[in-house]
């Protein structure tokens, strides 16, 4: 399979811009010590054990923070908390514990960090890492969840958006 070229890169982000995707915060870590990062790549993966997938950039601090603790929060983002979602991401320049000082949070069963204001979260036991070009996949083992109200907040062709209400 080798012979066979990848398309560049650029030709796949044009290509992932259609793929509508809901957007959480992955975070991991007590105290100061807590890290978190804007995803778009969060999914279901399995039932039994019930499991999800996150990919996150090796380069990123939560990368490490995630294989260091062990265990990790998914935060579900709402069609209101698109400011949140930014700022998780970097876009103004606010890394590590800072990032947490904009909303509420609770620390979940295992400790790590939950949006209190999300539509929903997960806890996770790390149960596989694997390292996949510039991007660690992780699959948690789903220990906990909670609900919350309100639309999703969707990535689709490069931008936040919200969908209709019924």
């Amino acid at each position: 399979m080798a012979e066979i070229r990848s398309v560049e890169a650029a030709e796949f982000r044009q290509a992932m811009r259609n793929l509508a995707s809901g957007v959480a915060i992955v975070a991991t870590g007590v105290g100061a010590a807590r890290r978190g990062l804007t995803v778009s790549s969060v999914t279901s993966l399995c039932m039994d054990p019930p499991c999800l997938l996150v990919g996150i950039n090796a380069t990123s601090e939560t990368h490490d923070a995630i294989l260091a603790n062990g265990r990790f929060g998914v935060s579900l983002l709402g069609s209101e908390q698109q400011d949140l979602a930014l700022h998780f991401a970097g876009r103004d320049g606010v890394k590590g514990l800072e990032r947490f000082s904009t909303a509420s949070w609770d620390q979940g069963m295992l400790g790590v960090p939950l949006l209190d204001s999300g539509i929903g979260a997960m806890e996770c036991v790390l149960h596989h890492h694997q390292m996949v070009g510039t991007h660690g996949l992780f699959i948690g083992r789903i220990v906990a969840t909670r609900g919350g109200d309100g639309g999703p907040l969707v990535n689709f062709q490069g931008a936040l958006r919200t969908l209709p209400q019924p």
